[in-house]
């Protein structure tokens, strides 16, 4: 894949950026941070399955700018505490890839600065420039869109569930080892249960005019009911803290339930596994909506750029480019931020039905008190499943923990 095509960058940016070239400007440093990128040069942080797409972007836009793309590969894993840890001191790079809940930290970290994506935010998905916004301004050029949904073995369940109860009802009729699987672990995973807790009416933070999030207003603990409901499905097997993502994505690519709750990437396997599967809406437990949570992958600015100008180029007119945002998704087969990829890949009905779900979801917090939340949810709700305590009592004082974390 190349981005061949003069009309990507404006000829006042090209000429501008030239000038900047000529007139020194430095990029970022590589990953080690002890070695100054050359004059002109933009560094840019990716991860390996990103990287090989980058490589023909980064190509043609030093053909068409004559600014240099250094891309260094990054454990994906890492990036966050690495970019935080480098950028204050000047060792960081122009550009990191990074999630969308990172950006709280970056913000108040004071190492990223907002970009400007002008006319183009209209041409992305409104969820994904929503969660690459703080506070009013754009920090990220989104380029995927991720969310969980249920993913259905036809042969064993040739139609969707209506509702959680229709869908324990199906896959006990199947005769299967589980009705359904979701992954929840020793320490539960409240990212994959989150569609069961919204349907009970009970996110975590209430939200502003604007659709942001309000750490003022922290609704999860309304979730009383929902800790009730956890507790019943722990007692009857039906949720279980043994079952991992790993064990659950076997016990279903193995035929043992017609369910599973997952993401796109586990498509891939349960077909090569030679399962038909069809994508469907989480069913409610709680008679509202469940509404997953919508991540979104993009690139960042840093805020110790020299070349910020470069910077934002590459990324609107050259990440932000249908071309590079398909090939992304080709490589990733997850669902492109950009509009018009998004549609040419919705051709896919896989696709189009995660996008369909994700519709539906809400951005996971990025908000910097959303870490005080992970710090307590798990650890109560695998105790809730295992039959520890009172559920409610359980769920209330991990509210108040949280609200007391978050005052600190």
């Amino acid at each position: 894949m190349r981005v061949k095509n003069s009309s990507l960058l404006k000829a006042g940016a090209v000429a501008t950026i030239a000038t900047l070239a000529l007139a020194g400007c430095a990029g970022g440093n590589d990953t080690a941070g002890d070695d100054t990128a050359s004059d002109a040069t933009l560094t840019v942080w990716v991860d390996a399955d990103r990287a090989p797409v980058l490589k023909d972007a980064a190509a043609d836009f030093t053909e068409e700018s004559g600014v240099e793309v250094k891309l260094v590969q990054k454990d994906f894993a890492k990036i966050q505490d690495e970019f935080i840890a480098q950028v204050p001191s000047g060792k960081g790079p122009d550009i990191t890839i990074g999630a969308h809940d990172w950006l709280g930290n970056f913000v108040t970290n004071g190492v990223v600065q907002p970009i400007e994506l002008g006319d183009k935010a209209a041409d992305f998905e409104d969820v994904a420039v929503q969660a690459m916004s703080y506070e009013g301004k754009t920090y990220g050029l989104p380029y995927a869109i991720e969310n969980i949904a249920l993913l259905r073995n036809t042969a064993l369940a040739p139609e969707a569930p209506t509702d959680y109860a229709d869908m324990v009802a199906d896959g006990t009729a199947a005769g299967t080892e589980f009705p359904f699987l979701v992954q929840v672990g020793p320490e539960s995973d409240p990212y994959h249960l989150y569609p069961f807790q919204t349907s009970f009416g009970a996110p975590v933070f209430g939200t502003n005019d604007d659709g942001s999030y309000n750490p003022e207003d922290l609704q999860i603990g309304e979730g009383t009911e929902f800790a009730s409901w956890l507790a019943e499905q722990g007692a009857a097997g039906l949720l279980s803290t043994s079952v991992t993502g790993d064990i659950a994505k076997e016990k279903f690519n193995a035929g043992a339930s017609p369910y599973f709750i997952t993401g796109p990437w586990n498509v891939g396997a349960a077909q090569d596994a030679g399962i038909d599967v069809a994508v469907d809406p989480i069913p409610s437990a709680g008679g509202e909506v469940a509404q997953p949570f919508v991540g979104v992958q993009g690139f960042f600015v840093s805020a110790k750029s020299e070349n910020t100008l470069a910077a934002n180029e590459f990324l609107t007119n050259f990440i932000g480019t249908e071309e590079v945002q398909t090939a992304l998704f080709e490589k990733g087969q997850r669902p492109p931020a950009l509009t018009a990829s998004f549609e040419k890949a919705a051709a896919d009905p896989i696709v189009a039905a995660f996008g369909e779900v994700g519709a539906n979801g809400v951005p996971q917090p990025s908000i910097p008190q959303m870490g005080k939340v992970w710090q307590f949810w798990g650890v109560t709700q695998a105790a809730i499943i295992a039959g520890e305590g009172d559920p409610a009592a359980l769920w209330e004082k991990m509210t108040a923990d949280i609200q007391a974390a978050i005052a600190e």
